[in-house]
């Protein structure tokens, strides 16, 4: 299947939402406070993300009722995600984070059969995610992201 062109403001809105990964990212190398704006960032996007399933779910008259569940239930999975990342040092918090991308990711992919998407989701998804990973990695594993600065 040939994989339709995303629509313009789709792109500039995804492709735009990676300039705080990676400007965080790239600050935490520098400055290890930067650390903290990179989990909170990635903690609202995570949460974002989870999101669109609910979206999914109402969307889709195609659906079991338990496919319909599947989907409302694992929409919230990643802000709880998120909101426990917040509450660890940042190398722990950013590991879940990152946990989160990657399961949403699997989710994602494994999409019910009645669940028509546009054919250039998918592939955005990937590459948002992937860049979002690399960043909180980045951040994660930048001297000094062992805990939250002190004020």
């Amino acid at each position: 299947m040939r994989e339709m062109t995303t629509p313009r403001t789709v792109a500039v809105l995804g492709y735009g939402g990676l300039i705080p990964f990676v400007g965080c990212a790239a600050m935490s190398v520098l400055d290890a406070s930067w650390v903290a704006a990179l989990a909170v960032y990635g903690a609202v996007i995570l949460s974002f993300v989870g999101a669109l399933h609910w979206g999914f779910a109402m969307q889709a008259p195609s659906l079991s009722p338990s496919e319909r569940t599947a989907l409302y239930v694992w929409s919230v999975v990643p802000s709880l995600l998120a909101g426990v990342a917040l509450l660890l040092s940042p190398r722990i918090g950013g590991g879940l984070l990152i946990l989160g991308f990657l399961a949403h990711l699997v989710r994602d992919r494994r999409l019910p059969a009645g669940l028509t998407v546009p054919a250039w989701y998918r592939p955005l998804r990937l590459r948002l995610t992937l860049v979002a990973f690399v960043c909180i990695a980045v951040g994660i594993f930048a001297p000094g992201a062992v805990a939250f600065p002190s004020s």
